[in-house]
């Protein structure tokens, strides 16, 4: 089985779509009342396995809800962004390297924004800002 047939989402997609369903009604949501916000054909044990895994990354939190869970969104977007970066600097063995080459990639305006966040970051942790 291949991942190039016609219709099958890319690798995270339904975790993605999950996390949007879950935002978008900002309540808790048990794995059929996702499975119905999607508006798909999905089966309800892909759903569940979406949401478990989501769980597992700590993306969402789950609590009792008659006989199954209703899960929440923990993190927002930035935040799943963030969790992700974190997961590649981790998986790296060079660390340096790894953020040596993701300076290296980023915009001019980006790389103002990041070194403003580094000196907010580090003034905040002594006490006082420099500027």
């Amino acid at each position: 089985m291949t991942g190039d047939r016609p219709g099958r989402r890319p690798a995270g997609g339904l975790e993605a779509e999950v996390l949007a369903a879950l935002w978008a009604t900002g309540r808790p949501l048990t794995p059929r009342e996702v499975q119905h916000e999607l508006g798909d054909d999905l089966a309800y044990t892909t759903v569940m396995t979406a949401l478990s895994r989501l769980h597992e990354k700590g993306a969402v939190d789950r609590r009792r809800s008659g006989r199954a869970y209703a899960y929440t969104p923990v993190l927002d977007q930035a935040g799943i962004a963030a969790s992700r970066m974190r997961g590649v600097l981790d998986d790296g063995q060079d660390r340096r390297a790894v953020l040596a080459r993701f300076v290296d990639s980023l915009s001019a305006q980006d790389e103002r924004l990041l070194s403003e966040l580094l000196r907010d970051a580090v003034g905040g942790s002594e006490g006082g800002d420099e500027r």
